[in-house]
């Protein structure tokens, strides 16, 4: 096995373990599942740990390269209105291509998968367009920030109660497994161009504006369709008794994701197919590198999305249902907020996110640190949706002051931390979020008998915006610390002499030959 293959496998094997012996503690402990159940659980938590270390292997070598080559040509092209079509053209089939947008867009009633696809795609592509001019105009992020999601919550109160949170969480699922480490990379292809200092600062935060595109475009796409009845049937969970029953449900099931993501990648495939025709950008062997990446990916992704739908779904369904249904329904407080500390780093994505943070911040923000923040934004986050779903408080009435909380930050965190912090809550809800903590959610709803629609959606929104908080509260540590470590330096200049300050320079003078 490929050496750098097996380091990716047994770093997503230690990232899912713990998970996986949350559910059997639970299972054994609280909530007694079928054996077949726990079969297939296992089984998709095996495919989730190879999937995974062939998606970050493969999103090395083939997303990233091929997104910051890509932003870095488009930012140099004469022709700003090429430049800024080709990345809308580019969000638009990244999106198109996002296997978590497909699962949410089948859930959502009275409005047609597709026009909700086209409409959510439209919006990161427009939005990619912003942010790319952002990068280039030098315009500060935090500002762009409170005017886009000061409309998106002006729009949001003529929108249906019921369609607001699946507008939230549809910013959420947008960044996901494929669209990330391309936007990531591309950001900083953009911000390569520019020579000035604070170019680093702006290398992050197209992440961030993808995310707020598909919010304000759902959002008027639910006042335009106005759905009159929204509501969703719970998820079934298939009876699953004997190991053939589990081998039969997998194999049934794999070839179904073969397709999509085939298809998903096949469009951003003949993309840079094209792409490369025009620019000659890449030489030979990194065209062949970026080849074998593509079917890294392919098969990771393929893996990863057959393990999770098939072996987590039924597990989120069952763990939820039946202790909401239960007299100790309380504990799902404490329980969710273990299961998000350690569910954040099985988010395919957000192994992309830390190493290129780490890589830019040059070690200062370690992949360590920003896990730990991130998990704790997670726990939080699940914390709090617990709670919410439990005693039936809006959405609104959270994300609301969160954003603004949030907003507020952004004028005392250093600049880079903006941009990462944005960029996370886009980043940490991913595929596990769409395919075990909503239907986690969703159980939860059905077992106290609340609405699915209001309640249960919204959980994707509440896991993107808790970490925009807890990141920039790292930055702010970050920056304290930075200050106290150059303060004896100043205390150690302030206590020299004049006239021993004087002669030191005159000393440096003379030996200068000056």
């Amino acid at each position: 096995m490929n050496k750098v293959l097996k380091e990716k496998i047994m770093e997503a094997f230690s990232s899912v373990l713990p998970i996986t012996a949350i559910v059997l503690i639970v299972s054994v402990v609280l909530v007694p599942m079928p054996a077949g159940t726990i079969l297939e659980f296992l089984a998709g938590a095996a495919l989730l740990i190879i999937g995974m270390g062939f998606f970050t292997l493969g999103a090395d070598m083939a997303m990233m390269p091929m997104g910051e080559g890509i932003g870095i040509q488009v930012t140099r092209s004469s022709n700003l209105l090429i430049a800024l079509f080709v990345s809308f053209l580019m969000g638009l089939i990244i999106t198109i291509a996002e296997p978590d947008l497909q699962v949410l867009a089948r859930q959502v009633p009275s409005i047609p998968p597709m026009p909700l696809i086209l409409t959510v795609a439209a919006g990161v592509g427009f939005f990619l367009v912003l942010a790319v001019l952002r990068t280039l105009l030098k315009i500060p992020l935090s500002i762009l920030l409170i005017v886009f999601y000061l409309a998106v919550f002006i729009i949001s109160c003529f929108a249906p109660d019921t369609f607001i949170p699946v507008a939230f969480d549809s910013g959420g699922v947008t960044t996901g497994p494929i669209t990330v480490p391309f936007i990531l990379a591309m950001g900083v292809g953009v911000a390569s161009i520019r020579s000035d200092r604070n170019s680093q600062n702006d290398s992050f935060g197209l992440v961030s504006m993808c995310s707020v595109g598909p919010i304000l475009m759902v959002l008027l796409l639910g006042i335009f369709y106005n759905p009159s009845e929204s509501t969703v049937e719970p998820h079934i969970v298939p009876q699953v008794e004997t190991s053939r029953d589990v081998v039969e449900s997998f194999a049934f099931q794999l070839p179904h994701y073969a397709r999509e993501v085939l298809s998903a990648m096949g469009a951003i495939v003949v993309f840079f197919v094209a792409f490369q025709l025009i620019s000659r950008r890449y030489k030979k062997h990194q065209l062949a590198r970026i080849g074998v990446g593509f079917i890294y990916t392919f098969i990771g992704l393929v893996m990863f999305l057959t393990g999770v739908n098939v072996g987590f779904i039924p597990v989120g369904q069952l763990l939820g249902s039946q202790i909401a249904a239960a007299p100790f329904k309380w504990i799902l407080i404490p329980l969710s907020m273990v299961i998000g500390y350690f569910i954040v780093s099985a988010e395919p994505a957000v192994h992309v996110l830390t190493k290129q943070v780490e890589d830019i911040s040059s070690g200062a923000i370690s992949q360590k640190v920003m896990n730990r923040g991130l998990a704790i934004g997670m726990a939080i986050a699940l914390a709090i949706t617990m709670i919410r779903i439990l005693i039936g408080i809006p959405l609104m009435w959270i994300l609301i002051p969160g954003y603004v909380f949030a907003l507020v930050l952004t004028f005392f965190v250093p600049k880079i931390f903006t941009g990462i912090a944005f960029d996370s809550g886009g980043v940490c809800s991913g595929p596990m979020t769409s395919t075990f903590l909503l239907p986690l959610a969703m159980g939860v709803t059905e077992g106290i008998g609340g609405n699915l629609m209001v309640d249960a959606f919204g959980i994707v929104a509440m896991v993107a915006m808790t970490p925009l908080i807890i990141i920039q509260l790292l930055g702010l540590v970050y920056s304290h610390r930075m200050k106290a470590a150059a303060e004896p330096e100043d205390t150690e200049m302030s206590s020299i002499d004049p006239e021993e300050l004087g002669a030191i320079t005159l000393f440096d003078e003379v030996s200068d030959g000056r």
